[in-house]
C-alpha cells in the first residue's frame, strides 16, 4: 500500500519550526504535496535539509513569501513540469505535475477569489484551464489531482453554508460550478466517495478559536481520474496533525 498526502502548510519555514520533518516521518507518505510554502526554492530546501529519503521539487512565486508548491517523494519522478504552461497563471508557483511509472501526481494551490471576490473571474479561468490540463494528462496515464482547491463543494463541506453562500471566497456558485466540472468530467472526490455523509473539515480560521470549536471548511482534496480511482483503497483527513491552519488530507493506493 502506498500513501499519498496533500497539505497546505501556510509557510514551510513556520511549520519547520514546529517539527515539520518529524511530522513527515510520522505520516510516512510515499508522496506528499505541499501548498502555500511561502518560500523561494532554496528556502524550501533549507527548511527540509534534515529530511532524509525524499526527492524534493519546489515551485516558488515571483513574489517572495507568497503562494508556492512542493512535491516530496520517496521514488524519484520520471518527469516534472511546473505550471499550466499559460503565462497568465504561471508566476505564482501554483502547480507541479510529477510523472511516476503508473500515474501523474498533480499538486496545486488554486487561487483564492479574494475577500471582496475581486479575483473570482480569474479564479474561474484558472479552474477551466486546470481542467483542460488534467484532461490532457489523463490521455497518457491515470491522474491524481491534489491540493488546496479553495472551494467547499457542498453544504456539508463547511460549517455555515447559508451565511457564506455567494458572499465568501470558496463558496460562491462560480467556484462550486468549477469544482462540479471536474466531477462531471470523470473525476472522483475521494473522501466523499468513501465517506459521503461524514462532516470533516481541513481548514479552520485562526480567529475565534475556530479549530477547537470545529468551525471549519473542507478546502483540501484528492481527486482521482476514473482509471486512477481503481487503485484507491481509502481516503482520510488528518485532523490530529497540527502546525498549520490546514491539516493534511490523503489517500491509500495499491
Amino acid at each position: 500500500m502506498r500513501r499519498l498526502i496533500s497539505w497546505n502548510l501556510n509557510g514551510v519555514r513556520a511549520v519547520q519550526k514546529k517539527g515539520l520533518v518529524d511530522i513527515i516521518y510520522h505520516i510516512n507518505p510515499d508522496i506528499i504535496g505541499f501548498q502555500e510554502t511561502k518560500a523561494q526554492d532554496d528556502q524550501v530546501l533549507e527548511a527540509l535539509k534534515e529530511l532524509n529519503g525524499y526527492h524534493i521539487c519546489s515551485s516558488s512565486a515571483d513574489k517572495k513569501g507568497y503562494s508556492g508548491t512542493a512535491i516530496l517523494s520517496k521514488k524519484e519522478p520520471i518527469d516534472i513540469c511546473y505550471g499550466l504552461g499559460i503565462d497568465e497563471h504561471d508566476h505564482e508557483g501554483r502547480l507541479i505535475c510529477a510523472e511516476y511509472s503508473d500515474f501523474y501526481f498533480i499538486n496545486t494551490y488554486v487561487p483564492n477569489s479574494g475577500g471582496d471576490l475581486h479575483r473570482l473571474n480569474y479564479r474561474s479561468k484558472w479552474d477551466n484551464d486546470l481542467l483542460e490540463f488534467i484532461l490532457n494528462k489523463q490521455n497518457n496515464k491515470p491522474v491524481f489531482l491534489c491540493g488546496d482547491l479553495n472551494v467547499a463543494h457542498q453544504p456539508i463541506d463547511l460549517k455555515n453554508p447559508k451565511a457564506n453562500y455567494n458572499k465568501t471566497p470558496g463558496y460562491t456558485q462560480k467556484e462550486i460550478n468549477g469544482m462540479s466540472q471536474f466531477i462531471e468530467n470523470g473525476y472522483t472526490d475521494t473522501f466523499r466517495h468513501f465517506y459521503p455523509d461524514e462532516i470533516k473539515y481541513s481548514w479552520w480560521s485562526y480567529r475565534f478559536n475556530s479549530r477547537a470549536r470545529n468551525i471549519g471548511w473542507r478546502l483540501d482534496y484528492f481527486l482521482a481520474s476514473k482509471n486512477a480511482m481503481e487503485i484507491v483503497k481509502d481516503a482520510y483527513i488528518m485532523n490530529d496533525i497540527m502546525g498549520s491552519d490546514h491539516c493534511p488530507v490523503g489517500i491509500d493506493i495499491e
